[in-house]
C-alpha cells in the first residue's frame, strides 16, 4: 500500500477522498478533551449541554475533528512530507456530535517547486470533512513540503529507515 505521494505526483485540481471514515465516539472526545486539558463542560458535562446549550447534547470538540481529517489526509497528502508549513485556514462549520461519522476529501489547490532546493517543493492543499449525512463540518488549507522522488531514493527509497529482516 502506498503512502503519500512524491512531489511530482501532484496535479492542482486533484482531489483525493480519504478512506476510511471514523466514528466518534463519547470516549474519543472526553480522551482528547483530557490530554488537551480542554475540560469546556460543553464537551465533557451531559447534564450542563442538555440543559444550557442550543444542541441540548455535547459537542466534539473542533480541534479532534480537525485533528482526524488532518490525519485521514496523510496517507494520500503528507505520507512524504519533509515539514507541515503552516494551516492558513480552519472553519468549523457544524457542529459534530457523538456517533457521527466523519469523511474528508483534499483537493491540491497549488504545487510550487522549492526555489533553495530541488529535492522538495511545497504542496497546498484543501481538506473538507463531511458527516454521514454528507454535511460540510470542517474546512481548513494548509501547506506541506514534500520530498521528490530524488530526496526519496538518497534517503531510503518507498520505506526509508525500515530494517533488513534478519536471516537466519
Amino acid at each position: 500500500m502506498r503512502f503519500g505521494r512524491w512531489f511530482e505526483e501532484f496535479e492542482v485540481g486533484d482531489v483525493y477522498r480519504h478512506w476510511p471514515g471514523k466514528t466518534v465516539t463519547e470516549s474519543d472526545d472526553h480522551l482528547f478533551c483530557l490530554l488537551t486539558m480542554n475540560h469546556h463542560p460543553l464537551h465533557l458535562d451531559s447534564h450542563y449541554a442538555e440543559r444550557t446549550t442550543q444542541f441540548k447534547r455535547n459537542v466534539v470538540v473542533g480541534n479532534y475533528v480537525y485533528s482526524l481529517l488532518l490525519g485521514m489526509s496523510v496517507p494520500d497528502v503528507s505520507g512524504r512530507a519533509i515539514a507541515n508549513l503552516e494551516v492558513e485556514s480552519l472553519r468549523h462549520v457544524a457542529p459534530v456530535f457523538h456517533g457521527d461519522t466523519i469523511y474528508g476529501e483534499s483537493t491540491v489547490l497549488d504545487k510550487v517547486p522549492s526555489r533553495s532546493r530541488d529535492d522538495r517543493g511545497v504542496v497546498t492543499v484543501e481538506t473538507r470533512g463531511n458527516n454521514q449525512d454528507g454535511t460540510l463540518v470542517c474546512v481548513y488549507r494548509r501547506k506541506v513540503l514534500v520530498a521528490t522522488r530524488a530526496y526519496g531514493e538518497a534517503h531510503g527509497g518507498e520505506q526509508p529507515g525500515r530494517p533488513e529482516p534478519a536471516r537466519t
